[in-house]
């Protein structure tokens, strides 16, 4: 009888394949699946069993998997720690940009003769145009692989810092910000590609971690080394900083980092006329397909929201430090308020040893659970609790201890730092489980929740002085705290319904 694929049926190079027959096995098809099962299960670490039948002997359903972790030992540990270590640095740089003007808000204001919360929606507007720009970058990236793409956006990035740096009049610091968020956010995109090239699913958690610690800890030393240098010398050398970071990383990738893709899309173009190659080339580069792409899957959308509500509290938070804690403690310099960047920086890189290990461990626990079947949404389940109940928490902490001038510095600094622990519980898992949802488009499905990540963070830029002002640091702090738990809700539907959707979804578009 002909088979049909499971709702997780993954195909291409980087698939772990499951298929559903509705006939009983044979003995001798029965003893090559337990053997194979055996064999895999070992491989994951786990204790083999037997396979999944109904008590009465008779299986409803008969599946078993193909994993090619062949394709996933091309490359040597060490040099896979390298090409994570390559695209983390890379990552930092735009993550370090957003937010080290934060310190300088009020020096650079004086320099243009604005206001503050002026240059506060230049960040802002930052946030908007780097998730435009994965949009263009993730399926650009498909089509000419991770290693061109990375070193062409560096070298952007690096141009347009220096125009920054040089900038006579607010408007073209307003554009060479836009330009440089534009060019600087490939490497968040990249790296998540270039992870899924080279780990298999069941250990990509932990390297996500690893990626995640250097995006997520710019935005901490970003605001910190923004005050050090405009204490003692001209905000414009924090721009002339980045240039330099962004000379070292695009080195790194032009001389250490090889191309990882092994299905570049411009193979397939390469014979066609140049009519019919442009023609082609916008269908794959084409934004709107990434943002349909994440609409029109309910699981999606979904991560998409939980993800957003996450970085909504992240800038929320980070954005107003200056103009709420200099005040609160007495603080005298934009070096001292840099201090409190440091509290959820540690956080990040405390729990980069713990998240993303969690999350392979959750995800492996759950193949063992459904007898060597791997479904994707089993993943988020590691981070329900931090999104759900430990990062709400340390937000109102923050925020009403802050806005009621009680508890000393301690707690504050102590519920940032918890914080960022809980949030590298969070992101991991919800970046894998981007990249593993839907075989071979997993760089436009990140694209796309990275697209609504960015836009809720400049949403929260924007908003949050005005609102810190009109309505208290406790209460916006509330309103990131409900979108959170209102997050971990959306997640706790995709654990539970997300494999329903996703499989209906494709047997309507023929995908299965």
């Amino acid at each position: 009888m002909p088979s049909s694929p499971a709702s997780d049926l993954e195909t291409g190079p980087q698939a772990i394949q499951v298929v559903i027959e509705t006939r009983p096995p044979s003995d001798s098809e029965k003893s090559q699946h337990d053997e194979d099962t055996h064999g895999r299960l070992q491989q994951l670490g786990l204790a083999p069993r037997t396979s999944g039948d109904q008590q009465d002997g008779t299986p409803a359903q008969w599946m078993y998997e193909q994993t090619p972790y062949s394709l996933y030992s091309r490359y040597s540990r060490w040099r896979k720690t390298l090409f994570v270590a390559i695209v983390s640095w890379n990552g930092l740089i735009s993550q370090v940009s957003s937010t080290s003007v934060l310190s300088a808000l009020p020096e650079i204001a004086d320099q243009y003769g604005t206001e503050g919360r002026v240059i506060a929606l230049s960040n802002a507007l930052y946030l908007v145009f780097m998730g435009i720009s994965v949009a263009f970058w993730g399926p650009l990236s498909q089509v000419y692989g991770r290693r061109w793409t990375g070193v062409v956006a560096v070298l952007l990035t690096l141009a347009c810092s220096i125009g920054t740096a040089l900038s006579p009049t607010i408007a073209s610091f307003f554009a060479f910000r836009i330009l440089t968020a534009f060019c600087g956010t490939a490497p968040i995109v990249l790296g998540p590609s270039v992870i899924s090239d080279i780990y298999h699913p069941t250990s990509r958690g932990t390297a996500v971690g690893w990626f995640m610690s250097g995006t997520l800890i710019g935005p901490s030393v970003g605001p910190l080394i923004g005050g050090v240098i405009v204490t003692f010398r001209s905000w414009r050398v924090i721009f002339w900083l980045q240039t330099a970071l962004a000379a070292v990383g695009g080195l790194a990738i032009l001389f250490f980092l090889p191309e990882t893709s092994q299905n570049m899309r411009y193979e397939e173009m390469r014979e066609l006329p140049l009519g019919k190659r442009v023609v082609r080339l916008w269908g794959h580069l084409n934004p709107i397909k990434v943002i349909w792409l994440v609409i029109r899957y309910p699981n999606l959308a979904l991560a998409a929201y939980a993800s957003g509500s996450i970085m909504f509290n992240m800038f929320g938070m980070l954005t107003p430090i200056r103009y709420v804690l200099n005040p609160r403690f007495a603080l005298t310099s934009p070096a001292e308020s840099g201090l409190f960047y440091l509290a959820p920086g540690i956080g990040y890189l405390t729990g980069t040893f713990f998240g993303g290990r969690w999350a392979d461990r959750v995800v492996r626990r759950w193949i063992e659970r459904r007898h060597g079947n791997r479904v994707p949404e089993d993943r988020l389940r590691s981070c329900l609790l931090a999104l759900g109940v430990t990062l709400p928490g340390c937000m109102l902490v923050y925020g009403w201890t802050v806005d009621r001038a009680v508890g000393g510095i301690a707690v504050p600094v102590i519920a940032m730092f918890l914080g960022g622990v809980s949030q590298l519980f969070c992101f991991p898992s919800l970046n894998t489980y981007c990249l593993d949802v839907i075989s071979g488009r997993g760089s436009e499905v990140m694209a796309g929740h990275l697209m609504v990540r960015y836009f809720f963070g400049a949403g929260a830029s924007a908003l949050v002085l005005p609102a810190v002002k009109s309505i208290g640091v406790g209460w916006f702090s509330t309103i990131a705290a409900g979108q959170m738990v209102l997050g971990a809700v959306a997640l706790l539907f995709v654990t539970m319904y997300g494999r329903e959707w996703r499989v209906k979804l494709m047997a309507r578009e023929g995908a299965c």
